[in-house]
């Protein structure tokens, strides 16, 4: 976890953790869209990117873990009597995918950026609820961490390996809007919103 929180340019708001305490149901559908997302995303990776091995390996993995996460997710919500449903997205996401360059190896090293950036905070925020959730959820939330701390370090690896230039400065500018929607008012619970608004 110290790696996670050096990583991530702030810590998840106490008010962002009483909505979601406030909004369980809803936090285990949108969780369950994100694990759903996040397998959709390495499997792009790998079509859009297909001369890269490690990366080809390395993403087919993470994708088979995330659809596991996905039905474990959905198995637990039918348990306690919760539909998955539709929802909107948060603006989370489609925030930093707004920042990515467009050509080819511009979008690589930012799409694997984007998902380092994602897996932390999907991590951190696992880490953060465990301790306030029930005993069963408490316990499949910190599950998750060290399957999504791999995640985190393996697109941060692959971005770092792949790239032809430093991605610090690169980082930055993800990190910057990164923080400003973590902090920032949210009129929407999502799993990767900012704080509610007053």
């Amino acid at each position: 976890m110290q790696q996670l929180q050096e990583f991530l340019p702030c810590q998840t708001p106490q008010a962002w953790l009483d909505w979601a305490l406030q909004n369980q149901r809803l936090m285990l559908i949108d969780h369950a869209n994100c694990e759903k997302k996040a397998a959709s995303n390495a499997m792009t990776l790998m079509y859009r990117h297909v001369s890269h091995t490690g990366l080809l390996i390395k993403m087919s993995q993470l994708a088979r873990e995330e659809l596991l996460h996905f039905e474990q997710v959905v198995e637990l919500m039918t348990a306690r009597g919760i539909n998955y449903e539709r929802i909107g997205a948060s603006r989370y996401a489609a925030g930093l995918r707004a920042l990515m360059r467009t050509d080819h190896q511009g979008a690589l090293i930012d799409g694997l950026l984007v998902g380092a950036i994602v897996e932390a905070r999907s991590c951190e925020r696992f880490a953060c609820l465990a301790p306030l959730l029930d005993d069963e959820l408490g316990k499949f939330y910190r599950s998750l961490l060290r399957s999504e701390a791999r995640h985190f370090r393996d697109y941060l690896e692959l971005a770092r390996q792949l790239s032809d230039e430093d991605i610090n400065a690169r980082l930055q500018v993800f990190m910057a809007a990164e923080r400003e929607m973590i902090q920032s008012p949210d009129t929407e619970f999502r799993f990767h919103s900012g704080v509610p608004a007053q």
